[in-house]
């Protein structure tokens, strides 16, 4: 067996395969369905300082090869979510990245001093990069001044890794990222979801209540990779990838691209074991080739 685990920011995971935030909830809703031991982690649903009830319905429609979501960062809040999600997402034989987002820098650094206190969170995944967050969310991650700002508080507030999720809704995604690199950011996640819209021709209205919302899944894919690509020349941070990934030949793609972990995220809604089969997929891959540890595939493209 190729060996298979990797080392981010610090964080060791037994695989390069993650769950990623908003679509496994808080791994209670998926546990039924996957075996969340076999895959090297997940990353919370977002957690904001209070909670939110979200935006108003319709909240997901399919897309031809994707999915729009507009669910406004429904959450319990930073209290609801130690008291009521941490204690089980402590308990799982995974690696757990929190998620948090806020509507100010200061908010964020808040929010990691509060969770640098509890043991067994792997690392912090900060949500500069949300379509459907008014309060802050897109517009941190589409000016490199305002991302650094809130990396920069969150890096003086705690000692765990800090992974700055970049949206790809900006002109140049490189300059963000040598920003976020540039404030004290362990490692760079990419990417969010795109900018995107439905209408009801019958009706004449928009399909989502929020009028437009976050485009993910396959459709995404190539923009993705590109991203990882470029942002891979930019910055020394290693990454992780996603947008699109439902196969082992997608992660693998990402890899070779220069994404040392991946994340799993709309597939899972219509393949609850694509993490888990991805896994499989990579150690096969590695079998096939002759392949003795994945991690020597990451940034080996040849161009």
């Amino acid at each position: 067996m190729a060996d298979l685990s990797v080392e981010f920011a610090g964080i060791r995971f037994r695989n390069p395969v993650l769950l990623a935030s908003g679509t496994c909830g808080y791994g209670q809703e998926l546990q039924p369905l996957a075996d969340l031991s076999r895959i090297g982690g997940l990353v919370s649903k977002t957690i904001t300082p209070e909670a939110r009830a979200g935006n108003k319905p319709p909240r997901v429609v399919e897309t031809p090869a994707g999915m729009l979501n507009s669910i406004g960062l429904q959450n319990p809040g930073l209290e609801g979510f130690i008291r009521e999600k941490w204690p089980f997402l402590a308990g799982l034989d995974t690696q757990v990245v929190v998620n948090i987002a806020a509507p100010t820098a200061g908010q964020h650094g808040e929010m990691a001093a509060r969770l640098d206190a509890l043991p067994g969170i792997a690392g912090l995944e900060i949500n500069i990069s949300s379509p459907n967050m008014k309060d802050g969310g897109m517009l941190f991650g589409c000016n490199p001044r305002a991302a650094a700002e809130v990396i920069g508080a969150v890096r003086r507030a705690t000692r765990l890794p800090v992974i700055a999720k970049l949206t790809p809704n900006v002109t140049d995604i490189a300059a963000v990222a040598r920003a976020v690199e540039a404030s004290g950011a362990d490692g760079i996640s990419l990417i969010n979801t795109l900018l995107g819209m439905a209408i009801d021709v019958e009706r004449r209205r928009p399909v989502l209540g929020n009028i437009t919302g976050g485009l993910s899944g396959p459709a995404i894919k190539p923009v993705a990779l590109a991203m990882v690509w470029k942002v891979r020349q930019a910055v020394r941070l290693p990454l992780m990838g996603l947008g699109g990934i439902s196969t082992a030949v997608d992660a693998l793609e990402f890899i070779l691209a220069g994404a040392t972990v991946v994340q799993v995220g709309t597939a899972t809604f219509f393949n609850p074991g694509a993490a888990v089969e991805i896994v499989e997929g990579l150690a096969a891959h590695c079998a096939a080739h002759g392949i003795e540890r994945l991690a020597t595939l990451v940034g080996a493209l040849k161009v």
